[in-house]
């Protein structure tokens, strides 16, 4: 009995499972092309969960920034504490967002 990675969600079950116990996937009569199939479907939900990823970085370090400049906050008050800390942990991940979705495509 060896374990082997389900096509569809990449999580490891037995060579011997009728189908994955973690997305229920059937693993009876799988071929190669239904294989690259599911393993596309996978990359395009991860893509697109980076992508939101992303996104919601980009507006943390743009509310962040804005409360900064707009509200006029005072040094060493809990306002500009919380903006330049928003903006800072904003800009931080959405690079290493953007990084993560660039070795997701270059692993094709």
């Amino acid at each position: 009995m060896a374990i082997i990675d389900c096509p569809s969600c990449n999580k490891k079950v037995s060579d011997k499972a009728k189908e994955c116990s973690h997305c229920q996937q059937s693993l009876i009569d799988i071929d190669n092309d239904k294989i690259k199939q599911l393993q596309r479907i996978a990359r395009l939900k991860q893509s697109q969960s980076l992508m939101n990823f992303s996104f919601i970085a980009m507006l943390l370090f743009c509310g962040g920034f804005l409360m900064l400049f707009w509200r006029d906050t005072l040094p060493n008050s809990l306002e500009y504490i919380l903006s330049v800390s928003a903006t800072i942990i904003g800009f931080i991940l959405y690079i290493v967002t953007r990084v993560r979705i660039l070795f997701l495509k270059r692993s094709k």
